[in-house]
């Protein structure tokens, strides 16, 4: 009876043991492994081996718990009949009214096995795993390192492999997670209190930043404040007393021509200076010409790399189509909606004109 308890034990232990190493490896994220390594654990190496080859230490975990159910099932049976062979002797016993063999016996000591194993060695270490991989992270990478290398030197692990390989392809495994399953994940994390309304947006925001372009947020033509560069300063001071845009777009000889930006800054230090007379040309700035179908993140790259807040944009034909600022991909960034939850808006110049005028009312440049 002895060793019917022990073999059991150690079936179940071994089987134990996979389960949680098997809940921890499938549970670790490669930020959770980043994380660590910038931390300087040891033990962040060895699990992103694992993680990068996961088909090693599975093959492990699996080859070891087979065996430990195979082989501790047989022992268990074979202890069984020794068991009742040692009490019984040959005959038949009666148990509550049961009659009982040798291979009822074994019968029964397979059921609770059965009962055992799925409980104490399936059920309850993998919820162990799955709830506090984090604390088990160390012990499961060592624990993973030897099982492989030992697995490594009986060449089992290669004849494994091969035959992993031939069903799932050269064993290549891509990243898990997608755009949409941060977004998920971020609406998740909201509605449980760990980010805020506005930090939702946010990330959410900036997951659909590559998708957004210039002419999505742009200001329309129609509503652009520009200036023509032969008007003197004060002229187009007197014009304007009031200035609420820090940058100004000039035209050359017709109004489509814009081929530059004044600063309201410069303007008003040359008016302080008694410089009104000179030409707004004077103080003029080069302006950045990009297109309407520009991605947000490929402007904004320029604007930090020219170290510049505007751009005009032009269509195909060259034609002027609107203005384009720091200010707006920003703003595009940190919450104003540029497409609706359902995507279902058909006419973007129409919303980027109203989107406009929402930021300009919010600014005092049009009246409420």
């Amino acid at each position: 009876m002895g060793l019917l308890i022990f073999y059991a034990l150690i079936s179940i232990f071994i089987s134990f043991l996979c389960s949680i190493l098997e809940a921890v490896l499938l549970s670790i994220s490669p930020t959770f492994v980043n994380l660590k390594k910038k931390e300087g654990k040891p033990y962040a190496l060895a699990l992103e081996e694992l993680k990068n080859d996961v088909d090693k230490p599975l093959i492990a975990i699996l080859t070891l718990n087979t065996i430990a159910h195979t082989v501790g099932a047989i022992l268990v049976g074979v202890q069984a009949k020794v068991a009742y062979a040692e009490m019984y002797g040959s005959t038949t016993s009666s148990i509550f009214g049961i009659t009982f063999t040798a291979d009822l016996m074994v019968g029964v000591v397979s059921t609770i096995m059965t009962i055992l194993i799925l409980v104490a060695s399936e059920i309850i270490p993998k919820t162990i795993g799955a709830t506090y991989w984090r604390q088990l992270a160390n012990f499961t990478a060592k624990a993973l390192k030897i099982m492989v290398i030992a697995l490594k030197y009986t060449g089992l692990l290669w004849i494994l492999q091969l035959f992993t390989k031939l069903v799932g392809g050269k064993g290549h495994h891509g990243s898990v997670l997608s755009r949409e399953d941060f977004t998920a994940m971020t609406d998740i994390a909201r509605e449980e209190g760990v980010f805020e309304k506005s930090e939702s947006t946010i990330i959410k925001n900036l997951l659909r930043f590559d998708q957004v372009l210039v002419k999505d947020v742009m200001t329309p033509r129609a509503v652009m404040k520009i200036a023509s560069e032969g008007i003197t300063i004060a002229e187009f001071f007197a014009a304007n007393p009031k200035m609420r845009f820090s940058r100004i777009p000039v035209y050359g000889d017709k109004m489509d021509h814009i081929d530059g930006f004044v600063l309201k800054d410069n303007i008003l230090e040359e008016m302080v200076n008694n410089n009104g007379n000179i030409p707004l040309s004077q103080i003029k700035r080069e302006i950045l010409i990009t297109e309407r179908n520009t991605p947000i993140p490929r402007l904004f790259d320029i604007f930090i790399a020219k170290r510049i807040h505007i751009a005009l944009v032009v269509d195909e034909y060259g034609s002027v189509s609107g203005l384009v600022t720091m200010e707006d991909v920003i703003e595009t960034l940190l919450g104003l909606e540029i497409m609706d939850e359902s995507d279902n808006v058909a006419d973007l110049q129409d919303l980027a004109r109203k989107n406009w005028e929402t930021r300009a009312k919010r600014s005092g440049i049009l009246d409420k």
